[in-house]
């Protein structure tokens, strides 16, 4: 069990670099993942189960004991992420395949990845767990409904099939990883040990899995789609910057602001792929590739600014007493 905890830190650590070189891998040799692609919508519950195993009962607590937070965090989410990537495909003239990928990751709930940037950044890590855990569970109804409202004018948005699919392969995942953490507690903890190797290496699989098909008739690198890098990085940085003014204007302190910067600008990009192979096309899926792993790296490096920022704050503190 040492050797797979071990092995998941492993990847967890470098993991943008592995999902990056797995697309290269795709590109290259595409037959080597093609045959995952029956099989995303199964990877990314098996992700979502371990996101519920994580769950425990007060997580959901919190969310009553502090709603204005949550509502607040919640509200930020769903409105920034979709309205800047709606502005960005007119900005860049994006063809529609793209756009609708685009934003439908801007409608995605907030990323796991986005708990874990909060802790290191010194940040409220209980309000964003509890903003990711409500932004999911609504997913359902909001990721449908707002996807239909600013991608409609581009493709046919099938709302109602949008809706069953996620609460298929992300709400029933989750209640039931949330369900057995709940009645086995420390009997499953060594199995709940193993789940970030395996969600891993699923989303590395996916992330390669979509490189293959969309280059499946050689057209992966043209203009046309070479421009999603820029609007991948604008989508997310601004999603960061947005959230943490917004949070800031209401009055947050530092510490939730941080949990709500990184709850608006780190999406749940595999959800995106997943939904983007099933109802679109494999060019709609790419900006959600893209984003898992731009937003892996851009959440690192403002985690570990604030990190530093906060333990030379703490310091400058420490002196001052020391001084008084």
């Amino acid at each position: 069990m040492k050797a797979i905890i071990a092995t998941g830190q492993f990847l967890g650590k470098y993991f943008s670099l592995f999902v990056l070189g797995a697309a290269v891998a795709a590109y290259y040799q595409p037959a080597v993942v093609t045959w995952v692609l029956p099989y995303v919508n199964y990877l990314l519950g098996i992700i979502m189960f371990g996101m519920g195993m994580t769950l425990k009962q007060s997580d959901f607590a919190e969310v009553f004991k502090r709603p204005k937070d949550v509502l607040i965090g919640v509200c930020a989410h769903y409105l920034i992420m979709p309205l800047i990537a709606y502005v960005l495909c007119f900005a860049f003239r994006l063809p529609p395949a793209i756009a609708v990928g685009v934003i439908l990751v801007g409608c995605c709930p907030s990323g796991t990845a986005s708990n874990v940037m909060c802790f290191l950044a010194k940040g409220d890590v209980a309000l964003g767990v509890s903003i990711g855990a409500v932004s999911t569970l609504i997913a359902p109804v909001m990721l449908p409904l707002i996807l239909w409202l600013l991608a409609g004018r581009w493709v046919h948005i099938p709302t109602g099939s949008l809706f069953v699919s996620v609460i298929e392969i992300v709400i029933v995942p989750i209640v039931l990883g949330v369900l057995v953490n709940s009645f086995f507690g420390r009997k499953v903890d060594r199995i709940t040990e193993a789940l970030p190797l395996v969600s891993t290496i699923a989303i590395i699989l996916i992330a390669g899995g979509v490189v293959a098909a969309s280059n499946k008739n050689g057209d992966l690198l043209t203009a046309g789609t070479l421009i999603i890098v820029p609007v991948v990085m604008f989508h997310n940085l601004l999603g960061y910057a947005l959230g943490f003014l917004f949070s800031r204007l209401l009055g947050m302190d530092h510490p939730k602001s941080r949990a709500i910067t990184f709850e608006v600008g780190m999406q749940n990009s595999a959800l995106g792929v997943a939904l983007a192979m099933a109802f679109f096309s494999p060019a709609a899926a790419i900006p959600a590739t893209l984003f898992s792993i731009w937003h892996n790296m851009s959440g690192s490096l403002l985690a570990s600014f604030w990190s530093s920022k906060s333990q030379k704050d703490t310091g400058k503190l420490g002196e001052a007493r020391t001084v008084v």
